[in-house]
């Protein structure tokens, strides 16, 4: 198995094979998240235009540029999600639109044979599932901040990821004290823009919390992040 990394909305250009699209700040936390919740279907769509069109059919959550989306039911949020609980989510759709995560699956979609969804909360999961199907390329794609600066949350994630595949060492403390001091998580930490949760990065941190992986399928017009575990491979 070759594994290239790769960033940034670049990376997502790039990748080849099996892709990994990883958001930790916050996108593909938030996703495991809502299907844990009962969502029964969660939408991946970058423009927002056709989110809206949406309105009052799905739950919309998402950011443009980390703000809120006006017309929108949720921000990008864990916290949020999480507080709404399962009553909010079970058995719906959610449409769900953000400026790193969503648009660069939406990118690497053109030219991969697949893209997985990735966090640290599906980080095992994941790996779990390339194992079972035994891909030659694995791209793993870090988006980063805004899909246009490295960001260690995503990078970290990716060595995890790809511990797991070698079978190499990996260190959880460590990665999470880089992490903290680092201004992505700080911006969250000290609570000066309200749209910005203290609690986010707490969930955003916590490795392996679901046991299934999410993949980026297009049905139809739009494309669907599928729950899937190792033994659905492909």
């Amino acid at each position: 198995m070759q594994i290239r990394r790769l960033s940034l909305q670049q990376g997502a250009l790039s990748a080849r094979g099996t892709t990994v699209i990883i958001d930790v700040f916050r996108a593909f936390t938030c996703e495991p998240l809502m299907y844990q919740l009962g969502a029964e279907r969660v939408f991946l769509e970058p423009n927002i235009k056709r989110c809206l069109a949406h309105q009052g059919e799905f739950i919309l959550v998402g950011e443009q540029d980390e703000l809120p989306i006006k017309g929108f039911d949720l921000t990008n949020s864990p916290w949020l999600i999480a507080s709404k609980g399962r009553e909010y989510f079970y058995g719906k759709t959610v449409m769900h639109r953000t400026t790193s995560g969503v648009t660069g699956a939406a990118t690497a979609l053109a030219h991969s044979e697949e893209v997985l969804l990735a966090s640290f909360v599906n980080a095992r999961a994941t790996a779990d599932y390339i194992r079972a199907c035994s891909p030659e390329l694995v791209s793993i794609v870090a988006m980063g901040i805004l899909s246009k600066n490295p960001a260690p949350e995503d990078e970290l994630c990716g060595d995890y990821i790809e511990a797991l595949l070698r079978g190499a060492p990996y260190d959880h403390v460590a990665a999470v004290s880089q992490i903290l001091a680092h201004e992505t998580a700080q911006k969250f930490l000290r609570g000066d823009k309200t749209y910005l949760l203290r609690e986010d990065p707490v969930l955003c941190l916590q490795r392996d919390l679901f046991g299934f992986a999410l993949r980026a399928e297009r049905e139809g017009d739009v494309i669907l992040a599928r729950k899937i575990t190792s033994a659905d491979p492909r």
